[in-house]
């Protein structure tokens, strides 16, 4: 893996084209810069992220444009009439590196596809992060998948659909990109509006290093240590009676009720248990032993879980789409406590056992 030994000489002499402002008031030195963003994922050479491709030399064109540099502007260049997708493989070593978002393309950006074929307009600060960070599915993939089978009934017809990784364009625009599954019927937040200058990615995040500075917060959430403290409204989400801790904590509570729920509709309707592995693709396994948790002989391709329903992959679907996107509490909280209650309703309706509508729906 070549290392990006131009990219402090490109910065020092003005080659690169900005995207976004930076959000310090003081703008950082280009060694500054080089330091933040090697402390980035973008930059870590050693990750799966970047060598998952190393026996065979290339990077097939449906994960290039996200995985190095060469794909990235490869995609910029080409129609983008598919998210994320060019017609090619590009070889190894690249990283995310600086031309890949102060490239000419990446400054005129403001119109990207979404996997459910919405196209979506923003600045290009945004579309720029958006690119990569919208997943690469979406509800209209899952309800494709199931048509015409009925909501229960267990078909070797279907997989699990990942959404991918770090999903949060789609999570921050909700219903506008309809990357959760949403259920007939129901309504669904859309773009999360929040206040100027801290409406897009890089008013957030710190543009190299990804970092979020909580200090640029505490102006409007006074006291205020951790994102995940926040939260602006007083709804009981999670119906445990605690209504001043932070949002977070409110949608990880309905995200692990929504996992106990997928277990006991596993056991109970298609009689093979399931259990799920954040870190082991495809994440949803067969519960061998009964109990609840993966080891090493459970989570072998082999013993991916196979006896979906319609309702259990719909759940599925919802549960690793916030999962996978960390920040899902801050990106548009409102959307994701919408997805994970309607797919704890769902379950419940198969569940004579299970009380539905337990859970304040905002």
């Amino acid at each position: 893996m070549r290392r990006p030994a131009f990219l402090l000489s490109a910065l020092l002499t003005g080659s690169l084209v900005p995207v976004w402002p930076l959000a310090q008031d003081i703008e950082p030195t280009p060694e500054e810069i080089v330091a933040d963003w090697m402390a980035s994922g973008h930059a870590d050479a050693m990750s799966e992220a970047f060598r998952h491709w190393d026996e065979e030399g290339e990077i097939p064109g449906a994960c290039a444009a996200c995985h190095s540099t060469t794909g990235f502007r490869a995609y910029l260049a080409s129609p983008m009439t598919a998210a994320g997708v060019i017609s090619h493989p590009v070889p190894t070593g690249d990283l995310i590196e600086c031309t890949s978002c102060h490239a000419p393309e990446a400054a005129s950006l403001t119109t990207l596809p979404f996997p459910s074929g919405a196209a979506i307009s923003f600045g290009p600060g945004m579309a720029v992060c958006a690119v990569c960070h919208q997943g690469r599915a979406s509800g209209e993939d899952v309800d494709t998948a199931v048509a015409d089978l009925g909501d229960d009934e267990v078909s070797d017809q279907l997989s699990f659909i990942n959404v991918h990784y770090s999903a949060a364009a789609a999570t921050l625009l909700g219903a506008e990109v309809g990357g959760g599954y949403e259920y007939p019927g129901r309504s669904y937040a859309g773009r999360f509006a929040h206040v100027p200058g801290f409406d897009d990615c890089a008013g957030c995040h710190g543009a190299h290093d990804t970092a979020i500075e909580i200090a640029d917060c505490t102006d409007c959430h006074a006291g205020v240590a951790d994102s995940r403290a926040i939260r602006t409204s007083a709804a009981d989400l999670d119906s445990d009676g605690d209504t001043a801790e932070g949002i977070a904590s409110e949608i990880e509570a309905l995200h692990e009720h929504l996992r106990m729920m997928i277990m006991l509709y596993a056991e109970t309707v298609t009689d093979a248990a399931v259990l799920y592995a954040p870190d082991s693709f495809p994440y949803f396994f067969t519960d061998l032993d009964g109990d609840g948790l993966a080891v090493e002989e459970e989570i072998a391709r082999d013993n991916r879980y196979a006896s979906w329903t319609p309702r259990l992959l719909r759940a599925a679907y919802n549960y690793q789409f916030v999962a996978k996107d960390g920040g899902a509490h801050a990106h548009n909280p409102r959307y994701a406590a919408q997805l994970l209650i309607d797919s704890l309703n769902d379950l419940a309706e198969a569940l004579p056992q299970a009380p539905g509508d337990v859970f304040i729906r905002p």
